[in-house]
Parts: structure tokens; C-alpha cells; sequence
């Protein structure tokens, strides 16, 4: 089964540059879940996409504009949003800020 050390420490976990104004950090993941950390610059770019992957985020800091589907919502810290299995979806950063996001089943795409 794959599986993540047991404890994740933010010291140690590299970011990687996802392009558009993005970061993430990859933390505790097996085969069913994935909790991953985003990083916006003001004017930073989720483009528009889907995957298989049901997906949960709160909203640590900064504020978004979200889409999801054909709705789009002002975000704020402390929001959060649920987004179902190959449902197109994607956000623009309007103030700096973070996203906490928790994928099942695991996001492959973001293990290297």
C-alpha cells in the first residue's frame, strides 16, 4: 500500500512550483487520501480543470474567486467547498493566500 511517513513537518516539505502564481506542499497521503497545501500569489491562477478525485478545501488565507461547475463565489479565510468526481473547477487569487485541500483517492499526478 502506498502510504506517507506518519508525521509530516512543514520545515521539511519541499515546495513545488506549480506555475501561475502557485505553490504546493504534499502532506500525509495513502491510497484512498491526500491532504496537499496551495499557495497563491496575488493574481495567482487554479486553471480550470477536473479529475476523478472528490476534493474538500478550506480556506486558510486570502481571498478567491471560485468556480465550480457553471457557479463562481467569493472565498474568504475560514470558507471552504466541496468539489465532486470530473466536475470542472478552478479559482483566481485576489488577495495572497493559502488553500488547504484533502483529495480522495490520492492525487498520483502529484507524487513524482
Amino acid at each position: 500500500m502506498l502510504q506517507s511517513k506518519e508525521f509530516q513537518f512543514e520545515s521539511e516539505i519541499p515546495w513545488e512550483d506549480v506555475g501561475n502564481g502557485v505553490q504546493r506542499q504534499i502532506y500525509g497521503y495513502d491510497d484512498r487520501v491526500m491532504l496537499v497545501k496551495a499557495k497563491f500569489e496575488k493574481g495567482g491562477v487554479g486553471t480550470l480543470h477536473q479529475h476523478p478525485h472528490s476534493q474538500v478545501t478550506y480556506v486558510e488565507s486570502g481571498v478567491f474567486e471560485m468556480t465550480i461547475g457553471d457557479e463562481k463565489k467569493i472565498i474568504r479565510k475560514g470558507d471552504g467547498y466541496y468539489v465532486p468526481p470530473h466536475v470542472m473547477h478552478g479559482c483566481v487569487c485576489l488577495e495572497a493566500g493559502m488553500l488547504i485541500d484533502a483529495f480522495t483517492p490520492h492525487r498520483e499526478d502529484f507524487l513524482k
